[in-house]
C-alpha cells in the first residue's frame, strides 16, 4: 500500500506539474523576438490569441528588455498597448530575470478564486518578459480526475497550506477559510517530508483515512492523495484470508516436498527469484548465473535472453519517440536504423524553408466560438501534417494558424527544391479544398504560402528535458517574408528555387517586391498550383 499510494501520488503531482508546464509551454512563444521603439501589432494578436486558447490565463504583462510595460491584454479589465510604465523593480520581472522562469505566491481574487502569477523571461534581455495571472480554478479538471481506489481523491496545498485544488471545487473557492483547512495541512503534516512514503490521518467528517504525498517543485506545491483506512487495507485482508486458506490445505504437502527439495533447489530458486525480480523492475544488463544443467538453467537463459532483447526494445522506442517529436516518422525510422543521431548536431547546410499561414484568421477567430476555432484548426493541421509526412519534411514549429518545415534536413533528400515545391503545392491544394467547406460554414479564410532555398545552420536547441530541431538564417527569414506577402491561393518563392526548379513545374515572375525587413526589392515568382503537372 505504501508504494501504491506514494506512485498515485506522483503520477498526481506529474499530472499537475504538466498543467503548468503546458501554460509556461505557451508563455515562452510570446518572448522570442526582440522589441523595437515602434508598436507591435504582431504580439498584440499573438497575446490575444493565446488568452482564446488557454483559458486559465486571466490577464498578460508584456514588458521590454528595459522594464517598461509595452503591452497588457485581460479577461476581466481593460487592455493597454504602449503605456510604457516602468515595471523593472515588480517581483515578478526581478523574478524572472534571476530565474528566467518565476511562480508567485498564490493570491485569492475576490476571497475566493485562486490566483498564481507566472512571468517567463527570454533567452536574451532584448525579448523582454511577459507576465500572466493564472486562474488556478480551472486546475479541477485535472484534480478532478484523479482517482485513488474506488473513493480517494487528491488535493493541492501551496507552500503556507492553502487549498488550490480540490475534486470539490466549493472547498476552493472559500478562499483561506482557516477551519476548512484544518484537515488538509493535517494531513500533510501527517505524512512529513513528500516521498517519505505513507501515514494515517483523519479527513473533514473524521474518518481514518491513508495518506501520501509528493512535491511539485516550480510553484512549491504538495499534492497530497488519501484513501479511505478500511478501502485501502481490504485487498490485504483478503489477500490474507486467501493466503490462510492456502497455506492450510497445503501445508502437509508443501512440508515433505520441501525436506526432499529444500537442498537442491534452494539457492537456484533464489538467484531466479532475485534476478526475475530485477529484470522486471527494469535493470536489464542483470543476468542471471546458474550452472545447474537441468530445467533452472535452461530457464535463467530464457531470461537473460529475454533482458537483452527487452533492452535493445526499449532504447530503440525511447530514441524513436524522442525523434518524432520533431521528425517526420519516416525520417526518425532512417536515424534509428543508421543508429547515429549525429545528423541532429548543429551544422551548416543548404534547406529549402516553407512557411504558411491563414489569411483572416485573426478576424475569424474574432467572431467565432472557441469551439469552432478549434475545430477549424483540427482539420487545418491534420491535413497538413498528413501531407509533411508524405514528404519527409521535418515541421519545426507551428503557432496559431501558421507554421515552418525544412526540407534537405536533418536528413538529405534528392532534389529538395522540387520536392518543396510539390509540397507546397499540394498543401495549397488540400487546404483550399477544406476553404470551401469553412466558406459553406460562413466563414471567411484564405491560406498563403512562401519558400525559399539556401544556406541555413540547423540542429537541436533547448535543454535537458526538452529539444527542438530548427533552422536559423536568412533563407528562414526571407520564406517568412514571402509567406507574409502571399496572398489567399498564392505560393511565393524566391530565384534560388525558381534556378533549382527550372521547367519542372510551373512557375511565373511576378517582378520585385519590397518585403518587410529588406532594404532592396527582390525578385518574386509565383507557383501555379492550379496548373501543376507530373507532381509526384
Amino acid at each position: 500500500m505504501d508504494q501504491l499510494l506514494g506512485v498515485e501520488a506522483r503520477s498526481a503531482a506529474s499530472r499537475i506539474q504538466g498543467f503548468l508546464d503546458g501554460i509556461t509551454g505557451q508563455l515562452g512563444w510570446l518572448v522570442q523576438l526582440p522589441w523595437s521603439e515602434e508598436p507591435d501589432e504582431r504580439r498584440r494578436i499573438d497575446a490575444l490569441r493565446l488568452l482564446r486558447q488557454v483559458p486559465a490565463i486571466v490577464s498578460l504583462t508584456l514588458v521590454d528588455g528595459s522594464g517598461r510595460e509595452r503591452l497588457y491584454v485581460s479577461r476581466i479589465g481593460l487592455n493597454r498597448t504602449e503605456s510604457r510604465t516602468d515595471r523593472s523593480g515588480e517581483p515578478a520581472v526581478t523574478g524572472a530575470r534571476a530565474a528566467r522562469l518565476w511562480y508567485g505566491e498564490v493570491s485569492y481574487y475576490r476571497g475566493s478564486e485562486p490566483y498564481l502569477t507566472v512571468a517567463i523571461s527570454g533567452n536574451r534581455p532584448s525579448v523582454g518578459i511577459v507576465v500572466a495571472e493564472v486562474n488556478l480554478k480551472l486546475i479541477w479538471d485535472v484534480i478532478s480526475s484523479i482517482k485513488v481506489g474506488e473513493t480517494g481523491y487528491a488535493f493541492v496545498l501551496d507552500g503556507p497550506g492553502r487549498l488550490i485544488a480540490h475534486p470539490d471545487i466549493s472547498l476552493v473557492l472559500r478562499g483561506a477559510d482557516e477551519a476548512i483547512l484544518k484537515p488538509f495541512q493535517v494531513a500533510r503534516q501527517a505524512v512529513g517530508p513528500a516521498n517519505s512514503g505513507f501515514a494515517t490521518s483523519r479527513d473533514t467528517e473524521g474518518n481514518r483515512i491513508a495518506v501520501a504525498a509528493a512535491p511539485i517543485p516550480g510553484p512549491d506545491w504538495t499534492v497530497v492523495v488519501e484513501q479511505p483506512l478500511s478501502e485501502a487495507f481490504a485487498p490485504i485482508y483478503a489477500a490474507l484470508w486467501r493466503t490462510g486458506s492456502l497455506v492450510l490445505g497445503s501445508a502437509t504437502f508443501a512440508g515433505l516436498l520441501a525436506y526432499v527439495l529444500a537442498r537442491r533447489m534452494t539457492k537456484p530458486i533464489r538467484l531466479l527469484e532475485e534476478g526475475t525480480e530485477r529484470i522486471g523492475a527494469g535493470q536489464f544488463d542483470h543476468r542471471i548465473e546458474l550452472r545447474t544443467g537441468d530445467e533452472l538453467q535452461r530457464l535463467a537463459d530464457s531470461f537473460n535472453a529475454m533482458a537483452v532483447e527487452l533492452a535493445v526494445s526499449q532504447e530503440r522506442q525511447e530514441r524513436i519517440a524522442k525523434l518524432k517529436r520533431f521528425l517526420a516518422p519516416q525520417v526518425a525510422e532512417l536515424v534509428d536504423r543508421k543508429g547515429d543521431d549525429g545528423v541532429l548536431e548543429g551544422r551548416r547546410t543548404e534547406v529549402v524553408a516553407v512557411f504558411c499561414d491563414l489569411r483572416g484568421f485573426t478576424a475569424f477567430s474574432a467572431k467565432a466560438t472557441p469551439e469552432e476555432v478549434m475545430s477549424v484548426l483540427s482539420e487545418y493541421y491534420e491535413a497538413l501534417g498528413r501531407i509533411i509526412t508524405k514528404y519527409a519534411a521535418t515541421l519545426t514549429s507551428f503557432s496559431g494558424d501558421g507554421l515552418m518545415v525544412l526540407v534537405n534536413a536533418p536528413v538529405p533528400v534528392e532534389d529538395p527544391a522540387l520536392r518543396a515545391v510539390d509540397l507546397a503545392l499540394e498543401m495549397q491544394q488540400s487546404v483550399q479544398d477544406l476553404i470551401i467547406g469553412w466558406r459553406d460554414r460562413g466563414h471567411r479564410i484564405g491560406f498563403g504560402v512562401g519558400l525559399a532555398m539556401g544556406q541555413a545552420t540547423v540542429g537541436r536547441i533547448g535543454y535537458e528535458s526538452r529539444f527542438d530541431y530548427t533552422a536559423i538564417g536568412s533563407v528562414v527569414n526571407l520564406a517568412a517574408r514571402l509567406c507574409a506577402a502571399a496572398a489567399d491561393r498564392e505560393i511565393l518563392t524566391d530565384a534560388t528555387v525558381v534556378h533549382a526548379v527550372k521547367d519542372k513545374r510551373s512557375l511565373v515572375p511576378l517582378g520585385s517586391r519590397l518585403l518587410k525587413g529588406y532594404d532592396e526589392e527582390l525578385p518574386v515568382y509565383g507557383i501555379l498550383f492550379d496548373e501543376r503537372t507530373n507532381v509526384a
